[in-house]
């Protein structure tokens, strides 16, 4: 459900809502609680954080942090700047002005290839896949950050090279259990539904042992029930293994359930920030989404 459908709903007492896809995990639980973990210290903060592209000003004067243990959600119509700003933490874009705080370091100018080795994963919109490779082989893909490579030593596979390979795979073995990928291990990718493919690339993420787990759209093209899986995982992603969450979603039910704050974007620039409730109250968000007066 969009934000636009879920004001629409709340104004005119109706309900919208559309179901395909292949379900891969336990949707029958209760929903879990936003808000319900407990913040400390920021672990992610972007100060000003402005870009632009042309003449066109795709982020404008950003700011906000992200607490540890938190599930942040950022939210916004087609263009508004969600991706570029997930592309910026990413350091696939060059800021044109701001800073990227993370874990009290300045990550503003590191190299693009160094992020995912101190603690910051990604999905994305589209997905990202070795079409032909299996779901294990691409989970240890994910694993390549955590490796400590040496030529000589691979050439002739020593005995410390076998220790790292049977520890990158009991890794991504627990990232398998975890999100119910077991029957999927040795199948290719190109032979799975949407839904998993959706699920192998939170795993490979997941493999990279991120402290920070950046979702873009994770529920895009999912079923209810699948959306519903997707729910409990990100819970479940914060509570078990301690990942904060930043989400791009256009899915408000899914961003009430598991989102402690978020923040709304019109144009590159912030519209609201704060709870789901108090965002999808406030007046600016509701004109930009159903446009008119709020």
């Amino acid at each position: 459900m969009s934000l636009a459908d879920t004001i629409t709903e709340t104004i005119t007492g109706t309900s919208t809502g559309t179901s395909t896809g292949t379900s891969t995990g336990p949707a029958a639980r209760t929903a879990p609680a936003a808000g319900s973990g407990a913040h400390t210290s920021p672990l992610i903060e972007a100060r000003k954080l402005s870009i632009s592209f042309g003449g066109i000003r795709a982020v404008d004067d950003v700011s906000f942090s992200v607490a540890k243990g938190e599930i942040f959600a950022i939210v916004g119509p087609n263009g508004a700047g969600k991706s570029t700003i997930f592309n910026l933490i990413s350091r696939i874009y060059e800021p044109t002005s701001g800073r990227l705080i993370f874990e009290g370091e300045d990550i503003t100018s590191v190299a693009p290839h160094t992020i995912a080795r101190r603690g910051i994963a990604r999905t994305f919109q589209n997905i990202e896949l070795f079409e032909h490779a299996t779901v294990l082989d691409n989970l240890l893909i994910g694993r390549h950050c955590r490796a400590r490579p040496s030529i000589l030593a691979e050439m002739l596979f020593t005995p410390g090279v076998r220790r790292e390979e049977l520890r990158h795979r009991e890794a991504v073995e627990e990232v398998i259990d975890f999100l119910h990928l077991a029957n999927y291990r040795d199948q290719r990718i190109s032979g799975l539904p949407y839904g998993v493919r959706k699920v192998v690339e939170l795993a490979r993420a997941l493999c990279a042992e991120p402290r920070l787990l950046l979702l873009d759209e994770p529920a895009s093209g999912l079923n209810t029930e699948e959306t519903e899986d997707v729910a409990f995982w990100i819970d479940d992603i914060k509570n078990d293994l301690g990942i904060t969450v930043v989400m791009i979603e256009h899915d408000m039910s899914l961003v009430s359930a598991v989102s402690d704050r978020v923040l709304a974007l019109n144009n590159g620039r912030t519209l609201a920030l704060g709870t789901p409730a108090q965002v999808q109250s406030n007046p600016a968000v509701i004109e930009a989404y159903l446009g008119g007066d709020a």
